[in-house]
């Protein structure tokens, strides 16, 4: 393939000598030589919505500087084309490296073809530096037919309360954290349905295709392509069904693998392409080999920052904090100038007319469209769900607000902002030397939300000092009563507390570590009515 603008490079996709017949069967396949003309790629003109644009990885500095381009002919244009290109080079020596494409078929009946576009992503690290430019070949999945170009598309994701607990074991058994990233991992993945993708704009082909009508042809798919509905899957199932030929793994954490020697353990701790490999550093380095044998990898070193969070390793212990994403944050709505503030929300006003946090009136105009309201809710959500408990209540009472926002509710948001803006470094510190076990609070406001009449459910679990999880929610039906109200809250945590211990003893057990399943967990309630 020849990269526009890079005449010299060409790369053969699939090594396979070209046939030169003019006259090509209905039915018949036919090998290509994937070779780039001069046409540029376009990428595909949809934008998703602002408003949805929030997830791990989110670029929220709005200057032209750190716009991903959106086409190669964009990259071309940018002083930083020569990175580009060798990224675009890369992705394309994956897919012939994975033999992803198939043959050149006549477009069976029936079926229906699965677009694609350039995807361009730059890589950061726990200090916003950029270290790695990646290009993507999509599919796009969204014209796929459920039950005909796919079946299953779930697969599990490690979540942010078990690695929490993870980071208290390792630093309490004085284990490593070692982060490797699989390289084009979604590739690895054999499809489980037939899958014909259009022609990609600007491939050279046969000339018994090219003569013709390109419409009439199409590339089927061999392995599995970012953006099928099915890659994730396709991808989990490769990863797990190699784990399990020597890993021990439970459903309750589906994405945690453990393997016990006899000298320790090791376990693998599964975020798609992302593996955090936790234990001593002998064991963990005779997990990468293993690993590097069977997948390409890239050994990003000890685990500094992993989907957001910046993780310090100090003498005393580890710091996990997310200041950079909230600079980002900040930035990216105009608040990294704001002036700090003690408190994360105002105080609530005993007149209910005068509550800034009442709903919205039909006298009260909707908040603007300028206005990214939802767009800072997820930003704040991420936030408060990973590292800072203490804004989960603001947070949560705001979130309410998503569909009809008002300036009032939006005063609320930057209220938040404000105090984040003097709390950039807070975060959970995880001791080295704490004795306590998993401990739990809970506690319900009755009629927190006067205007509807319900109650909020908020609890916390530490282990070993720190807490690894906590909720505030608003309660889905009207408590009559304070006492009925701390009851609903203790039924939620007591389900949380349920699931927190199931987990616990299975990774202790499996990593062949001491379980005190027998003895109980403590859970604080306030309430004694409730108690009694």
């Amino acid at each position: 393939m020849i990269i526009p603008g890079s005449p010299e490079k060409t790369i053969d996709m699939t090594g396979r000598i070209v046939s030169e017949e003019n006259q090509v069967p209905d039915n018949k396949e036919i090998s290509i030589d994937y070779v780039m003309s001069g046409i540029k790629w376009n990428r595909n003109q949809i934008d998703v919505d602002d408003n949805f644009a929030c997830n791990v990885a989110l670029d929220v500095i709005n200057n032209k500087e750190d716009y991903e381009p959106k086409s190669i002919e964009e990259c071309k244009q940018r002083d930083d084309w020569p990175k580009w290109k060798e990224a675009i080079e890369n992705e394309l020596k994956s897919l012939a490296k994975r033999e992803v494409f198939g043959p050149v078929v006549r477009i069976p009946i029936g079926v229906k073809l699965v677009g694609y576009k350039w995807v361009f992503v730059r890589k950061r690290n726990e200090k916003s530096e950029i270290v790695r430019y990646k290009a993507r070949l999509v599919a796009q999945g969204f014209s796929q037919r459920p039950g005909i170009d796919y079946e299953e598309t779930y697969s599990p994701v490690v979540d942010a309360t078990t690695f929490r607990f993870l980071i208290s074991l390792a630093i309490r058994e004085g284990l490593d954290l070692r982060l490797m990233d699989v390289v084009t991992a979604y590739l690895y993945g054999p499809l489980d349905t037939n899958i014909y993708m259009k022609l990609p704009e600007g491939f050279k082909l046969p000339e018994a295709v090219s003569s013709g009508s390109r419409e009439h042809y199409s590339i089927k798919l061999h392995k599995s392509l970012y953006g099928l509905k099915q890659s994730r899957c396709m991808w989990y199932n490769r990863l797990s069904e190699y784990l399990l030929k020597g890993y021990k793994n439970d459903p309750i954490c589906p994405c945690i693998f453990i393997k016990k020697f006899g000298s320790g353990y090791v376990i693998i701790v599964v975020y798609v392409d992302d593996l955090n490999i936790i234990g001593t550093p002998e064991e963990i380095q005779k997990i990468v080999e293993c690993l590097k044998k069977e997948f390409e990898m890239k050994d990003l070193g000890r685990t500094k920052f992993y989907l957001g969070l910046q993780i310090e390793h100090l003498k005393e212990g580890i710091l996990v904090h997310q200041s950079t994403y909230i600079e980002k944050v900040l930035k990216r709505f105009y608040m990294d100038k704001a002036h700090p503030i003690t408190t994360p929300m105002v105080v609530k006003s005993l007149d209910l007319s005068k509550d800034p946090f009442r709903p919205r009136k039909d006298s009260e105009d909707f908040l603007g469209l300028e206005v990214s309201y939802l767009s800072a809710i997820w930003a704040l959500m991420y936030l408060a769900s990973h590292t800072r408990p203490d804004i989960s209540f603001s947070v949560n009472l705001l979130a309410t607000f998503s569909s009809c926002p008002t300036q009032r509710h939006w005063t609320g948001v930057k209220q938040i902002f404000r105090y984040l803006q003097g709390t950039k470094n807070m975060g959970l510190f995880f001791p080295n030397k704490s004795k306590t076990e998993l401990i739990g609070f809970t506690d319900a406001g009755f009629m927190s939300d006067p205007h509807n009449g319900k109650s909020q459910t908020g609890y916390v679990f530490t282990y070993r000092g720190t807490a690894i999880s906590w909720r505030s929610m608003k309660q889905t039906i009207v408590a009559t009563s304070s006492n009925h109200a701390e009851i609903l809250a203790i039924h939620e945590a007591s389900h949380e507390c349920v699931w927190l211990r199931s987990m616990i003893q299975h990774i202790r057990n499996n990593c062949g570590l001491s379980s005190r399943k027998k003895a109980t967990t403590v859970l604080f309630e306030d309430n004694t009515a409730c108690i009694n």
